[in-house]
């Protein structure tokens, strides 16, 4: 250690409480750097073992090779496991609706393979000998074959040939150009239903079913699925261990790895922690900066004597990047740990919500990288050494008399920092000498501004974005009236009635309904028509009709009886087979607001009318023939309906839905008209153990029709978990940053006033009082925080809308901006309050000293 080191240590030991607010500015920058890495580590590790749960523990497959290749394949240098099944063969799907999908495709898995590829039952149990079978659900689903427990399947089971060549799994159906060749039978009993395995390619010309492979009867042909020691070797491995053989990569699993083609998600990661990384970059060059100018400014005429007893420049810029390391020595390990056990602290929070939106069986776990831990610590360094650079150049470069006289501080002119006799009658001197100190040197506390505008920023526009979360998924859920669907098309209502009645059994299930949706339309006159519609459309002519697209909805006759009740309307003139029929017509609310029904607008203007009505055809309104309906309008909010397939929303400007009672359905079922959508609906006290049970019975029924069941409580329990997750993130980054702004202007306004100490002192020496000297301090942290405030609410205000308009755009159109004056009232607090606080600490510290000392000490 030579002179200069030792010098540097004396000063940092002297100025002690700038060097510890130095320090921990760096224990929070990389704390900060180390935590958004080290999650960013955390979540590709849980997301990649999600997708090995879902898709399948493996690397590479090998497909459609000699029993021998997949043997040699286990005993390769950097394997870690292999499993393999034997293509038996294939059977034709006798009934199948699909025509890419008309064969059942028969792999013997052998006990690796039942461990390595994931297979998730739906019901049942998994093959025990080559006799039993597990069927693919999406045999019924999809091929509209349906098959169960117990069932035996005799198949005649051979090979896919084209042009004197087997076809596997991996060659889709090319009708006309290939033969099926039965070579044996076999018999097999089903033990189980699943869901469709992640190896299938949505492509395969066959729906999986599985066996347990007989040792004795071997197949000629089988896929081997090879997980290695170091996966980054994959394509390498690949490539030399295939020869002339195919193969595929497990790209569900290696994108999370960076192994991937299919690299978006990475880059997007990336990109986002990119981004984060460099905000806290720029934030703690801020106050690493300020605080080495400030040790330099300390230091100037220290600097001055050593250059003109002999120091080189080199030597003075080597002892402030001096003492750069040893800060980072010291700050750089403590934030590391520190950022370690935030996030630690961080995910065991998030974990459980995790669970619900992604993978249930895989927890999230924090991920210790070392070479992420270094790669942290290297950028923490090299924000201390850029921070440090700057300063230490400009010091070396200083002229030595300069330095000594202490000259070049501060160079203003007199104009530069005149003020009006206004200023002095509204703040009185006190007030006045504080706006010449702010004005003489607004280079120094311009960073002071900025750190301070750069938190109202961050904090104002992230609230901003929570909330708009926040508003989108209370909407959602606000408008929801069932939490469990089951949405069908063309399956028959006896048998969908059927399965009705299984399925309210649910357990924790305690409301159901059934209902149906059709697209009609309607003639209208001008006359009948609200002017609130004519805003929108137009003015009309005098003997004008109009096409009106509406929606029939035929409920439950349980559920329209409850409806008639709440709306004191006799059933008896709403039932039966010539029954007037109850409607909601209204105009949508402007700009997106959310109204009550009865706040609405009415689309007629009346209460009841004669509409003729007759189904739409290809989407296109038909009036001949159609039939005469008395309607009446209601103030109320119609149920939900289930979602349309294929239906993008509604592109009218109006709600216009005419509802009646099931048993009334058949009446308007003609052969032109189609049910755009019909199904069931159920509440649940606990919505997903009850879709579970429901999806079993679902199977057990073997229902064939297509159909989806959506558990939309857990789409919304999605969302609430996602606005969680960022909820926890956002004010975590937000906390941690302004942490940083904080201690940045505590740091630069308190050495600020040290530095000023004679200046003050000789205020105090000619008579100013200590209220006195008290109200110019309060004047001067005034002037910081309004300065402040100027920029950075301003600029908030526009990354508020700018985040809201970004969400509009991006579809989620149902939210209102919302000014954030709460936050902006928590912003405009804490400032002044950060910088009052702050002032009044070094204040004290001024006021405790002797003002001869003060006078007489240079800071050197």
């Amino acid at each position: 250690m030579n002179i200069f080191h030792k010098i540097t240590l004396q000063s940092m030991i002297k100025s002690r409480t700038r060097t510890i607010v130095t320090i921990i500015g760096v224990v929070l920058s990389a704390a900060m750097i180390t935590a958004v890495a080290t999650f960013g580590v955390s979540l590709l590790s849980y997301l990649a073992n999600g997708a090995a749960q879902k898709y399948g523990d493996w690397h590479v497959e090998f497909f459609d090779i000699p029993a021998a290749f997949a043997q040699e394949r286990s005993h390769d240098a950097g394997v870690a496991n292999t499993a393999a099944f034997e293509n038996i063969g294939y059977a034709t799907l006798d009934g199948g609706k699909n025509p890419d999908k008309p064969y059942l495709f028969i792999a013997g898995f052998s006990p690796e393979a039942f461990d390595t590829l994931s297979i998730n039952l739906i019901s049942g149990r998994l093959p025990e000998n080559s006799g039993e079978i597990l069927v693919s659900g999406s045999v019924a689903a999809n091929g509209g074959v349906k098959f169960a427990v117990g069932d035996t399947l005799s198949l005649a089971v051979g090979n896919r040939i084209s042009d004197n060549e087997n076809l596997g799994q991996h060659d889709p159906y090319t009708a006309g150009n290939e033969t099926l060749v039965p070579q044996d039978q076999r018999t097999y009993t089903v033990v189980g239903l699943y869901q469709r395995p992640g190896f299938e390619e949505s492509t395969a010309p066959g729906y999986t079913l599985i066996t347990k492979a007989d040792p004795q009867d071997q197949a000629d042909s089988a896929s081997v699925f090879v997980t290695l020691k170091n996966p980054r070797s994959v394509q390498a491995y690949a490539s030399s261990a295939a020869g002339a053989e195919s193969y595929v990569f497990n790209d569900n699993v290696l994108r999370f790895m960076g192994l991937s083609d299919d690299n978006i998600f990475n880059l997007f990661l990336y990109t986002v922690g990119g981004i984060l990384v460099a905000i806290i970059m720029i934030g703690s060059i801020f106050l690493i900066y300020n605080a080495f100018n400030i040790s330099l400014n300390e230091r100037t005429r220290q600097f001055g004597i050593l250059s003109s007893v002999g120091a080189t420049a080199k030597q003075l810029r080597n002892s402030v990047l001096f003492e750069g390391l040893c800060i980072g020595a010291v700050g750089i390990p403590i934030g590391i740990l520190v950022g370690l056990g935030s996030i630690s602290l961080v995910i065991s929070i998030v974990a459980k919500n995790f669970g619900n939106v992604m993978y249930s069986n895989v927890p999230l776990t924090l991920t210790v990288s070392i070479p992420v831990i270094v790669v942290a610590a290297a950028v923490s360094m090299v924000t201390i050494l850029i921070s440090a650079y700057i300063p230490a150049r400009k010091a070396a470069n200083t002229p030595v008399m300069e330095s000594i006289r202490q000259t070049n501080a501060i160079k203003i002119e007199s104009q530069a920092v005149k003020t009006s006799k206004l200023a002095l009658r509204l703040y009185g001197l006190e007030g006045t000498l504080a706006l010449k100190n702010f004005k003489r040197n607004k280079k120094g506390y311009r960073s002071i501004v900025l750190s301070l505008a750069l938190s109202i920023v961050l904090f104002v526009s992230a609230s901003a974005f929570v909330t708009d979360m926040k508003q989108a998924a209370e909407r959602s859920v606000a408008f929801t009236t069932y939490d469990i669907g089951f949405a069908t098309q063309d399956m028959d209502d006896r048998e969908m009635l059927l399965l009705y009645d299984k399925l309210k059994t649910a357990d924790n299930v305690y409301e159901s309904s059934y209902q149906a949706l059709m697209k009609y339309s309607c003639v209208a006159k001008a006359s009948d028509l609200s002017d609130d519609y004519w805003v929108t459309a137009g003015s009309p002519a005098p003997d004008e009709t109009v096409n009106l697209p509406m929606d029939l909805q035929f409920l439950d006759d349980t559920t329209y009886l409850n409806m008639l009740n709440n709306l004191g309307l006799p059933a008896a003139d709403y039932t039966g087979a010539n029954a007037k029929m109850i409607a909601v017509a209204k105009m949508p609310g402007q700009d997106n607001q959310m109204w009550e029904v009865d706040q609405l607008s009415d689309l007629f203007a009346c209460s009841s009318l004669n509409l003729t009505i007759a189904p739409e055809t290809n989407g296109e309104p038909r009036t001949e023939p159609g039939q005469n309906v008395s309607v009446t309008f209601v103030e109320t909010v119609p149920p939900d309906t289930l979602p349309i397939p294929g239906n993008s929303g509604s592109k009218t400007p109006f709600f216009f839905r005419v509802m009646a009672p099931y048993s009334l359905k058949a009446q308007f079922e003609t052969a032109d008209s189609d049910v755009a959508v019909k199904g069931l609906t159920f509440r649940s006290t606990n919505p997903t153990p009850s879709t579970a049970e429901m999806e079993t019975m679902i199977q057990g029924a073997g229902i064939t029709a297509d159909h989806t069941l959506y558990n939309t409580y857990k789409m919304l329990d999605e969302s609430r978990n996602y606005i969680f997750i960022a909820n926890v993130f956002a004010y975590t980054f937000i906390m941690m940053i302004s942490l940083i702004a904080v201690a940045n202007v505590f740091n630069t306004i308190s050495t600020n006033i040290k530095l000023r100490r004679r200046e003050l002192a000789m205020l105090r020496s000619v008579g100013m009082s200590d209220r006195d000297f008290q109200k110019m301090m309060n004047f001067e942290c005034a002037f910081y925080g309004l300065r402040a405030l100027l920029f950075g609410l301003p600029s908030a205000a526009i990354a508020s809308w700018l985040i809201y308009k970004g969400m509009v755009l991006g579809g989620t159109d149902n939210i209102d901006f919302v000014f954030p004056w709460g936050s902006m009232a928590i912003s405009v607090f804490s400032v002044l309050f950060v910088v009052f606080i702050t002032m009044l600490y070094a204040v004290s510290k001024i006021k405790k000293e002797n003002i001869i000392d003060a006078l007489r000490d240079d800071m050197t």
